[in-house]
């Protein structure tokens, strides 16, 4: 026998002991429910055979009076080192199988480890929630009568659930079966107000509308691959920039549609989705949030294999007009790129702030100045398509306007402090009031308006700097991009990543 057989006897134990979770009644019971248990999730996630556990053996044990082990339930967060398409990322995961996935199980100091792992290894860190929360359940007063008073360390910085999902850059839910809220159902139904169930109170429908998470995903299988998709357009930290993707797109391609997509007649929609499919490269567009603050699109994408974060007005919400939830995605998306270094395209399509009551009530306007300070204090490099409207503060918002603008404007382009339609009648209410036929000096007045709004007429004074054929997009963006690559500086930024 060798020295110390017994203990690597009993190390094998343990372990083995710990790979049964919460025990085969409840893996099944997770299975039956047609959810993956935590081992297979990750299995599932990271290239095969890479995961190296960390604090496999850290839980709960249970001794005879001859102090020898007769049972270990295993910490219910699991976490440690493996790859995902060849990158090293923590990968962090919560078993239900024990105790719901509940916090006062999880052993605090697991959690810790893992980001602080993340944080001074400059890895990213992909996180598995599957947890009932961060106090555990009522149930655990019988053992452990103690109450402890709520803290930064154990409750919102690292150990509470609920708050987990909104700290990343992007996360997503799988419909159906994936639910988030403060308080559970029978919680908030002992309360009497009203009685819901887990899809009424915290269901996807609910959070991919309210920003509190960005996507849902059909399957859990769905959801790796969605995973290893965005991780693919970030580097693996702040210290690092974005690898350049496949150079299989011709970056002078074009495509001869898009001189006619956008309609002449400004009342008319037209879909901005083709307008990226058409300019980015080819399958590359990974949008971001696409159920929450319609009017603004959001995505990852890659241009000529650069990754850059991409933005455009949607004309079928609110005209692209900014509301107080499109107004928060930006500034989001904007932090976003600037924390990782990306490059930003803004495809321009915004009549303005979304106005009326109900904008106003929902303070639309503090909401865009956030936005609107988010692009300003953006440093990355930025390149805007105005592709029809830029009215107003949101307008303004097209492009950091302090710094050099590297813009091109479609023949479409249209832009002021007032769309005409409407802010005719703003500027000439006196003139309309005292007119004896007011509906004919107004169609005079917009006519008069409408031949000097030519975009010409501000190229011709240097108010945008060119106009383009909207067939040379991409071959443009694709300079951009080229252009904007070495320019990229890593490090932290200037200010943290707000959720």
């Amino acid at each position: 026998m060798a020295e110390w057989d017994p203990e690597l006897a009993e190390l094998g134990e343990r372990e083995a002991l710990a790979e049964r979770m919460g025990g085969e009644e409840k893996v099944a019971r997770q299975h039956e429910r047609g959810k993956m248990d935590v081992r297979q999730r990750i299995d599932a996630l990271v290239d095969e055979g890479s995961f190296h556990e960390i604090g496999k053996i850290a839980g709960s044990p249970t001794y005879d009076d001859e102090g020898s082990l007769v049972d270990l339930r295993a910490a219910n967060f699991l976490f440690g080192r493996a790859r995902l398409d060849g990158r090293t990322v923590v990968v962090a995961a919560d078993d239900f199988t024990v105790r719901g996935g509940a916090a006062d199980a999880a052993i605090i100091g697991k959690q810790v480890a893992a980001e602080k792992m993340a944080g001074e290894l400059r890895l990213p860190i992909v996180r598995l929630i599957d947890g009932t929360g961060g106090g555990g359940s009522v149930r655990t007063m019988d053992s452990d009568p103690s109450k402890k008073v709520s803290d930064g360390d154990g409750g919102y910085g690292r150990g509470a659930r609920t708050y987990v999902p909104l700290n990343p850059g992007w996360e997503h839910v799988v419909k159906g079966m994936s639910h988030l809220f403060v308080a559970c159902p029978p919680v908030v139904n002992r309360l009497g107000a009203e009685q819901v169930d887990r899809e009424d109170l915290g269901g996807s429908r609910i959070h991919t509308r309210n920003g509190a998470v960005d996507d849902e995903v059909g399957s859990e299988a769905e959801a790796f691959e969605r995973t290893r998709q965005f991780l693919s357009y970030l580097p693996s930290s702040v210290y690092e920039v974005a690898e350049r993707g496949p150079t299989t797109d011709d970056p002078d391609r074009t495509d001869d549609f898009l001189a006619a997509l956008v309609p002449r007649d400004r009342r008319q929609v037209y879909r901005m989705r083709v307008i990226i499919d058409s300019v980015v490269d080819d399958g590359s567009f990974f949008e971001m949030g696409k159920a929450f603050g319609r009017s603004a699109i959001c995505g990852l994408a890659r241009l000529d294999g650069w990754p850059v974060a991409l933005m455009a007005g949607d004309p079928y919400h609110y005209g692209g007009g900014w509301t107080a939830d499109s107004s928060q995605k930006v500034c989001r998306f904007v932090d976003l790129a600037e924390t990782f270094h990306l490059p930003v395209v803004h495809l321009v399509d915004n009549p303005g702030f979304v106005i009326g009551t109900e904008a106003e009530e929902q303070a639309t306007i503090r909401h865009g100045a956030r936005a609107l300070a988010a692009v300003y204090q953006a440093t990355v490099p930025w390149c805007s398509i105005l592709v029809r409207k830029a009215f107003g503060v949101a307008g303004a918002a097209h492009s950091p306007g302090h710094r050099f603008q590297y813009r091109y404007a479609w023949p479409s382009g249209d832009w002021g402090s007032l769309p005409v339609e409407g802010g005719v009648e703003a500027a000439y209410r006196a003139d309309l009031e005292a007119a004896d036929d007011p509906d004919t000096l107004l169609e005079e007045i917009t006519e008069r308006l409408n031949s000097v709004r030519s975009p010409f007429r501000t190229a011709e004074a240097f108010l945008v700097e060119e106009i383009i054929d909207p067939r040379d997009t991409r071959p443009l963006l694709c300079e951009f991009a080229n252009l904007a690559a070495p320019l990229r500086t890593p490090g932290p930024t200037g200010f943290p990543y707000r959720p």
